[in-house]
């Protein structure tokens, strides 16, 4: 599985592209909105050959959503989401104008992620992981083989995710981190919803808010 990272919009967002050696590949966090943004991700799309799959979201904040009508509109792929996030994802509708996004179309969810199931594209299989706290709905997509973590906005380098937004609390969010996040291996390389990428060992060890020391 090999993995593409753009930053995007004012948030600076992570949006990812996973792919395989059978060219098929899923979205996760479309945070695209400015044409330039779009024209970016289409352009790697096309360029690699690549057939998208599915429309993946961690969750349903505004930041990584500002892309899935444009995604489901291009390649007329379906969305997946957990079940639970669906009203953090309803009201993003309500103030993306006040963000700076009055053109942002939202787009119905089609299927709901569970933890214990799998999302699968091409011959990749990736584990899903509900880990709320930063979204009640949060999860994060673990491929096991090689020791990979796609995780939204639950943990970043040397930090956390926000947890004064609705539907966030704190002590649900460091029971996800410390019970799904960190039994994945030390080794294990946690792609960020916002900065770079980090490792369980680097967090456990130093995080100041979440380390096991």
């Amino acid at each position: 599985m090999e993995i593409k990272q753009f930053t995007f919009n004012p948030f600076a967002e992570n949006t990812f592209i996973l792919f395989d050696e059978t060219k098929d590949c899923i979205i996760i966090d479309p945070g695209c909105y400015e044409q330039s943004e779009k024209d970016e991700l289409t352009n790697f799309i096309k360029s690699n050959d690549l057939s998208v799959d599915k429309l993946v979201n961690t969750h349903g904040h505004i930041d990584h959503v500002l892309g899935n009508d444009f995604i489901k509109q291009t390649y007329g792929v379906e969305l997946w989401m957990h079940e639970t996030e669906l009203p953090v994802y309803a009201a993003v509708k309500t103030y993306a104008s006040n963000y700076g996004f009055p053109l942002y179309q939202e787009t119905e969810v089609d299927q709901f992620l569970k933890e214990g199931e799998t999302v699968n594209f091409g011959k990749t299989e990736l584990q899903i992981l509900f880990v709320p706290g930063h979204a009640p709905g949060h999860v994060a997509l673990f491929h096991e083989k090689q020791k990979v973590c796609i995780g939204g906005d639950v943990l970043f380098d040397g930090s956390i995710g926000r947890t004064d937004l609705p539907g966030g609390d704190f002590d649900t969010l460091i029971k996800s981190i410390h019970e799904k996040i960190f039994p994945l291996g030390d080794e294990t390389v946690v792609y960020c919803g916002h900065g770079p990428e980090t490792t369980v060992g680097k967090e456990k060890a130093t995080n100041p808010f979440c380390a096991l020391v």
